[in-house]
């Protein structure tokens, strides 16, 4: 019988209604292939009874007729998400032991839908990076390398985890976060499919914060297919968010395989960036000439605003979290720094509790908040946010959905970057300015370079359009054809 871990989410549901193996074996083979792939450091924490104990649950729901939408199927969930009893970090040691009373809304409907939780996975810390080599766990180590090279890559960030966990078989999908791109990023490194909704379509609400105006959970999974299925499970109204978006859920997988003649597919000009490798320039030009190839009109558009996308970013989301990250002072939660008094404790906590680059974010945003810079940084950053909006609803009057990279490069080597965070944050050029304006958009694989490393497309909708974007990202998987998986070298 052909390995379970190899089955997608379709696959998987499938044979679990057919009854062809059950639920508990699905779950006991994903554990199986945990156990063996430690070595790339994607879980933080494991809860193989509790995953056992909820896939016995399934099984007697599918015997007895009962299967709800994703019955049985192990998922994998971003330490980012509140998950009750079940330690949550976010990746930092300021979180460490905290064991949620509640759970997040999004992961509470993924069971309801029938899901099975195999623990939670390695993240930047906080979801500050986008290499996922901030956690104060430790790198998680990409399935993936280079022909011939035993070189550790990045599984990019902050997403990591999850990502690495997908492509390397250790969970069916994953939920992952998207402040900034930390969804399609690692999505598109890992050869995988990553949707970032909508701003407002899925709850915060027991969702760790980074950036409250920017941040959105979504899907990694194996295909379009599987990814609008987890879609639309975790969307929903919460009164509970002051954000959630009060719209109507559809069933997401219904726009898979659809056409797209006469859609009108716009080509952002600026998005061609000066020294931007050769391999990303075909990819994009590969997934034009299909879009054309499928019915779809392609328009060359302007976002004129997009060269200031990312220092508007890197001074909103510092700012943000410099607010969000203030609550921890080691009192409530979380470990607590031993200090003469309760200014040295707050200040002992924090010090030990964060690591390096959330320290340099909080700084960052504590200074573009304070007297004297508000109106010189944080206010026109704001107003740049604006006008990248607009520039995207001006395109949007002409086009239906929009196409360009969605990384500026394939993995590359763990600690390459790591000294010249400038160089890091440019991971984030082409991803960033979807989250400035709350639209939805997706990573989907489009080919490999020629060292054998997983490329993808990015595609972007009207807001709360997500089914013209699966559309298009099909049309585009369909072309391409699946990504193989990784060779499994770390189970030798």
């Amino acid at each position: 019988m052909t390995d379970l871990t190899d089955l997608d989410l379709t696959a998987a549901r499938d044979g679990l209604v057919a009854k062809k193996f059950s639920a508990v074996e699905l779950t006991s083979a994903y554990l199986g292939a945990i156990d063996a792939a430690k070595g790339l450091n994607a879980y933080l924490v494991t809860t193989p009874e509790q995953a056992l104990a909820m896939a016995a649950k399934s099984d007697e729901r599918i015997a007895n007729g009962r299967a709800r939408p994703l019955e049985g199927i192990p998922l994998g969930i971003k330490d980012l998400f509140c998950t009750q009893g079940v330690e949550t970090t976010a990746g930092s040691k300021i979180l460490q032991g905290f064991r949620p009373t509640y759970e997040s809304t999004v992961t509470s409907q993924l069971w309801k839908a029938g899901a099975v939780m195999l623990g939670k996975l390695n993240l930047d810390e906080f979801a500050m990076g986008s290499s996922n080599e901030t956690s104060a766990y430790g790198p998680v180590i990409s399935p993936w390398r280079r022909k011939g090279g035993t070189e550790p890559l990045v599984p990019g960030g902050s997403s990591g985890g999850s990502a690495a966990a997908v492509a390397a078989h250790l969970c069916v999908a994953a939920t992952g976060t998207d402040t900034g791109g930390s969804i399609r990023q690692p999505a598109a490194i890992g050869g995988l499919v990553g949707i970032k909704p909508t701003y407002g379509r899925c709850s915060r609400w027991g969702v760790v914060a980074f950036a409250s105006s920017l941040d959105q959970a979504g899907p990694i999974a194996r295909s379009v297919a599987d990814c609008a299925t987890m879609l639309t499970h975790m969307c929903g109204h919460d009164p509970k968010d002051s954000t959630s978006a009060s719209q109507p859920v559809p069933d997401f997988g219904q726009s898979v395989g659809q056409s797209i003649r006469g859609l009108k597919i716009g080509i952002p000009k600026e998005y061609r960036l000066d020294g931007m490798p050769d391999a990303i320039g075909r990819e994009w030009d590969k997934g034009i000439a299909w879009l054309k190839e499928a019915g779809a009109e392609i328009v060359e558009i302007s976002l004129p605003h997009t060269k200031y996308a990312l220092p508007a970013y890197y001074i909103v989301a510092p700012a943000e979290a410099s607010s969000n990250l203030a609550r921890y002072d080691g009192v409530r939660y979380g470990n607590r720094a031993a200090g003469r008094d309760l200014i040295d404790t707050y200040e002992r906590t924090r010090a030990e509790g964060f690591g390096r680059e959330v320290r340099r974010r909080i700084m960052i945003g504590t200074y573009v908040l304070s007297a004297g810079y508000y109106d010189a940084y944080y206010i026109k950053a704001q107003k740049l946010r604006t006008l990248i909006a607009q520039d995207f609803e001006n395109a949007f009057t002409k086009v239906d959905a929009i196409l360009t990279p969605a990384t500026p490069g394939p993995a590359f080597p763990i600690g390459s970057k790591t000294s010249d965070p400038l160089e890091m944050y440019l991971n984030d050029v082409f991803t960033v300015t979807v989250n400035l304006a709350g639209l939805p958009g997706m990573s989907v694989p489009s080919g490999m370079t020629e060292d054998g490393l997983p490329l993808g497309l990015q595609v972007i909708a009207r807001p709360f359009e997500e089914e013209t974007m699966i559309k298009v990202a099909s049309v585009i998987e369909t072309a391409a054809g699946r990504i193989k998986a990784p060779t499994k070298w770390w189970r030798s």
